[in-house]
């Protein structure tokens, strides 16, 4: 008989080392929840601000690659190159083009086609290149940490044909996706 009373009394003893459980206030889940809407809201801005960018495109100079309404998403650490799609920021204005060539390189533009280093450039533009209208001279050799871009829509010389290079501060990322948002 001595060994139900001893299983009873560890029972006991197992009962009485036993934390109640605490019941949740009203206040711990709101605290709760505002902390995680704080650290989801510095997550977001650490990723906006360093790693990606949002955008939405107010002018046609990058038709029909990217129109009037869109909103386009870039890659801030993408290294661009030539034929990718970049955002840049000229004088305090976002602007959307397609880069041609990168520091170092020597740029012609000509009548019908463009040459990057002598070699002709297999540029996918629906519309035509013209240097009239160009403030730099070609050839053009693009400075270092900079590139030279050309808006898609080649009618509007509102690009490295007037500014010449873009320096690579002014980038804001190369676009990765684009979403039209015209009628929405």
């Amino acid at each position: 008989m001595d060994s139900p009373s001893k299983a009873a009394a560890e029972t006991a003893r197992a009962d009485a080392l036993k934390k109640p459980k605490k019941k949740r206030t009203a206040a711990s889940y709101a605290i709760s929840f505002f902390v995680k809407i704080g650290v989801t809201a510095a997550v977001l801005w650490i990723l906006l601000t360093f790693a990606a960018g949002v955008f939405i495109c107010h002018t046609n100079s990058a038709y029909p690659s990217v129109k009037d309404g869109d909103f386009c998403l870039t890659n801030r650490l993408a290294k661009p190159v030539q034929g990718s799609l970049v955002v840049y920021r000229h004088n305090g204005e976002i602007r959307f083009g397609r880069v041609i060539a990168s520091g170092g390189d020597r740029v012609s533009i000509f009548t019908d086609y463009i040459t990057v280093n002598d070699y002709l450039l297999s540029d996918e533009a629906v519309y035509p290149t013209s240097p009239e209208g160009s403030v730099v001279s070609y050839p053009y050799t693009v400075p270092e940490n900079c590139v030279f871009v050309l808006n898609d829509y080649r009618s509007d010389n509102s690009d490295s044909r007037t500014f010449g290079g873009i320096p690579q501060e002014e980038l804001q990322g190369t676009v990765v996706f684009t979403m039209r948002m015209r009628g929405i």
